[in-house]
C-alpha cells in the first residue's frame, strides 16, 4: 500500500436499518451516473418493511454487473434526510467524519480511474460483480481534514455553478415554450396593429383535421413540407480514437446537443453518412427508440457529426431552425407522437411517422408573422448556448479537480 493511501474499508461501515414501521415513504433508486433517482419500480403488493432506510450523508451502491456497466453505481444521499431503497443495495456510512468527509469519499468514487480499478477487480464472467471485501480493499489518499474541506469546497463551487447554468437553461426553455404557446396555441401573436390576434377579435376558422378553430389563413403543415428528414446509418459503425462525433440515442434529450462524451467514428464512416447530409449548426436530431424515444436535440454548435442507428436528423427548409425546434418539443408534437404508438408494445418512430408530424403555420406571410418570435428566440438560444459552453469548460475543470486528488497528499509527503 502507498504510504499516503488507506483502505476504504478502514473508514466505512455497513448499515442495515429496515423500514419495519413503514414510517419512510420516499423511495429512491440508484443510477449509473452515480445519483439517487425517483424509483420506477412497481411496488404494488410489495412489502415496504423489507426496504432499507438510508439517511443523509449515507451511501448506497450496487456491486453487481460492474464489469458490464464499466462503473460502480454509488451515490451519497444529500437531498433528503432519509429515504428507502431496495434491500439489494449495500448501504454504508463513514465511521468518523473527523477523519474522512463523506463528500470527499464521494468525489474519489466519482473518478473514472476508480471505476476502471473496480472493473479490474470484478469477478464472475462478462457481467462481473465486485465482492464487498474487494470494494473495501480499494484505496484512497487521506489528507488532513482541513485539506479535505478545502478540496470539497473547490469542487462544490464548480458543481453548483454547473447546476445554476442548468437551472437557467431550464428557465430559458420554459420561456421559449411560453412564447410558442402564446403564438401557436393561444394564437395571440401580434396582429397588424401590434395587438394579440385572437384576443383582439382576429378571424378564426374551423379546421376539420384538427377539430378546432385556428386563425384564418393558417393550416397544419407536415414536417416534410417545411423540412427534410434524413435517416441514420443502418449498421453499427467501427469506433475510433479520433475522428467525428456520432449521435447516439443516448446523446439525445430535450435540450441542446452535447457530444462531449459520445463515441467517435473514423473519416470513412462520416463520409458514408455525409452522402445523404452535410451536418451543420441548426440541425435537429431525434431519437426513434429506447428511453429517449421521441426526444429532440438542437445542434447549437456542432458543424460536423453523423448519426448512429435509430436516430434521424431534421433540417428546416422554410422555417427558422430555432422556431422549428421549439415547436418540436412542444406538447402539441408530443401528443402526436404518443398517438402514433398507442397500443404498441415497443415504442419506435419510423421515418414516415416523423415526416407526418404537423405544425400549425400561416400559409401566407410566414416570415412577417414569425419574425418577432424568431428575434426573441435568437436571444434565448444565444444565452442557452453561452451557458452550455461555460458548462463544457466547467466539466473539464471538474475532472481536473478530481484528478488532482491523487497528488495532494503525495506533494505533502515529498516536501
Amino acid at each position: 500500500m502507498r504510504s499516503n493511501y488507506r483502505r476504504i474499508g478502514d473508514f466505512i461501515e455497513l448499515i442495515d436499518e429496515r423500514n419495519k414501521k413503514l414510517e419512510v415513504n420516499t423511495l429512491v433508486g440508484l443510477s449509473i451516473s452515480k445519483e439517487f433517482i425517483p424509483s420506477v419500480a412497481n411496488t404494488i403488493g410489495t412489502n415496504m418493511a423489507n426496504y432499507k432506510i438510508i439517511k443523509k450523508n449515507q451511501f448506497a451502491c450496487s456491486l453487481m454487473q460492474v464489469r458490464r456497466d464499466k462503473k460502480i453505481p454509488v451515490a451519497l444521499l444529500q437531498k433528503f434526510d432519509e429515504a428507502i431503497i431496495s434491500q439489494a443495495y449495500p448501504v454504508f456510512q463513514v465511521k468518523d467524519e473527523n477523519e474522512l468527509l463523506p463528500q470527499y469519499l464521494m468525489m474519489w468514487m466519482s473518478r473514472s480511474e476508480f471505476d476502471r480499478q473496480a472493473c479490474f477487480l470484478a469477478v464472475g464472467g462478462v457481467r462481473g460483480s465486485l465482492e464487498w471485501d474487494d470494494f473495501c480493499d480499494m484505496e484512497l489518499p487521506i489528507p488532513s481534514i482541513e485539506k479535505q474541506h478545502e478540496i470539497v469546497k473547490e469542487y462544490n463551487t464548480i458543481v453548483n455553478r454547473i447546476k445554476l447554468n442548468e437551472q437557467l437553461n431550464q428557465k430559458l426553455e420554459e420561456t421559449a415554450q411560453t412564447l410558442h404557446k402564446h403564438w401557436f396555441v393561444d394564437f395571440d401573436f401580434p396582429n397588424t396593429d401590434g395587438k394579440p390576434y385572437k384576443s383582439s377579435g382576429g378571424k378564426m376558422a374551423y379546421n376539420i383535421e384538427l377539430d378546432k378553430e385556428i386563425p384564418e389563413g393558417w393550416a397544419p403543415k407536415r414536417l416534410d413540407e417545411i423540412g427534410k428528414v434524413v435517416d441514420s446509418l443502418h449498421k453499427t459503425p467501427k469506433y475510433s480514437l479520433q475522428g467525428y462525433p456520432m449521435v447516439r440515442v443516448t446523446d439525445i434529450n430535450a435540450g441542446f446537443l452535447d457530444l462531449s462524451n459520445t463515441m467517435v467514428v473514423e473519416q470513412s464512416v462520416f463520409n458514408e453518412f455525409s452522402k445523404n447530409h452535410k451536418s451543420h449548426k441548426g440541425d435537429i436530431v431525434v431519437s426513434r427508440v429506447g428511453a429517449t424515444f421521441g426526444e429532440f436535440s438542437y445542434a447549437h454548435t456542432y458543424e460536423k457529426f453523423c448519426l448512429g442507428q435509430n436516430t434521424a436528423v431534421i433540417i428546416p427548409t422554410i422555417l427558422d431552425s430555432k422556431l422549428m425546434y421549439t415547436a418540436l418539443v412542444s406538447s402539441f408534437i408530443r401528443s402526436q407522437i404518443e398517438m402514433k404508438v398507442v397500443g404498441s408494445a415497443y415504442s419506435t418512430l419510423s421515418l414516415k411517422d416523423i415526416r407526418e408530424l404537423k405544425i400549425i403555420l400561416p400559409i401566407n406571410n410566414l416570415e412577417t408573422t414569425v419574425n418577432p418570435i424568431v428575434s426573441m428566440l435568437d436571444i434565448l438560444f444565444n444565452q442557452r448556448s453561452l451557458c452550455c459552453q461555460e458548462n463544457s469548460s466547467l466539466l473539464k475543470i471538474q475532472q481536473l479537480t478530481l484528478s488532482k486528488m491523487t497528488k495532494v497528499e503525495t506533494e505533502k509527503v515529498l516536501s
